[in-house]
């Protein structure tokens, strides 16, 4: 990254694929903002694996699903650095559950952290890089979530209105220097699949033609490269880290 520093705000980054994304940031140089809807002690280990690398950290917890909560973050992280150039909106959540017997509280929750945290952040973040001249906002999809999950409609209406609000902004702030892409990951192995059975593991990675299941650093790889000045031509995309997994 050039001068002056940059800083970058990623939601869920105490773990997994948002706490990959961190890191490599920190390495490219960036500030960064971790935050986590719960362990906090996770997102301090973050922090402080960042500030080894030479840049300023700061944790700001809270989920992203709850308002209050959201605005907090914003106001946190602005506090602190003043602007916020990177945008990683990486939280979210998958339950499951059958679309008609699904309460509607739960639908609006999982609406509100995998798609409307998105819509909140970028209006936080977006005059500060309209002054600049300059910001990436970087949001995720899902591989199955694009497909279309059974039993999880409500992931997948949030994921595809991720993907809308994804082109609708590139085509707005590209002009002004910002640019708005979208990572749709495959089949990772987290936290998460760690936990499942040998067999599942074995069933996902039959469906990736390289023959197994990808790294969050895998991922954080192509939000780098989509937060940095070599990345400024990419715009508008859905950039799928999925080993050839059919979509």
């Amino acid at each position: 990254m050039s001068t002056p520093r940059r800083t970058a705000l990623i939601t869920g980054s105490n773990k997994n694929i948002g706490r990959a994304c961190a890191l490599q940031l920190a390495k490219a140089g960036c500030n960064v903002v971790i935050n986590g809807a719960k362990d906090s002690a996770a997102a301090e280990k973050v922090a402080k694996e960042a500030r080894a690398l030479g840049v300023e950290a700061l944790v700001a917890m809270g989920d992203v699903g709850k308002r209050d909560q959201l605005d907090r973050i914003a106001k946190d992280a602005l506090a602190k650095f003043g602007t916020i150039d990177i945008l990683v909106n990486n939280a979210a959540i998958r339950e499951d559950g059958t679309f008609l017997e699904m309460p509607e509280e739960t639908w609006k929750y999982v609406m509100d952290v995998n798609f409307g945290a998105s819509y909140v952040l970028a209006r936080a973040c977006l005059p500060g890089m309209i002054k600049k001249g300059w910001g990436r906002i970087i949001n995720f999809a899902g591989m199955n979530a694009m497909h279309g999950y059974n039993g999880r409609a409500h992931v997948s209406a949030s994921k595809h209105a991720a993907w809308g609000l994804t082109k609708a902004l590139a085509k707005e702030f590209g002009p002004k220097g910002i640019t708005t892409n979208i990572v749709s990951p495959g089949p990772i192995m987290g936290e998460e699949q760690e936990k499942r059975q040998a067999a599942h593991i074995a069933t996902m990675k039959a469906r990736v033609p390289v023959g197994r299941l990808g790294t969050p650093d895998e991922v954080a790889a192509a939000v780098t490269l989509l937060a940095s000045d070599q990345g400024a031509f990419i715009n508008g995309q859905m950039i799928q880290v999925n080993g050839g997994a059919e979509t």
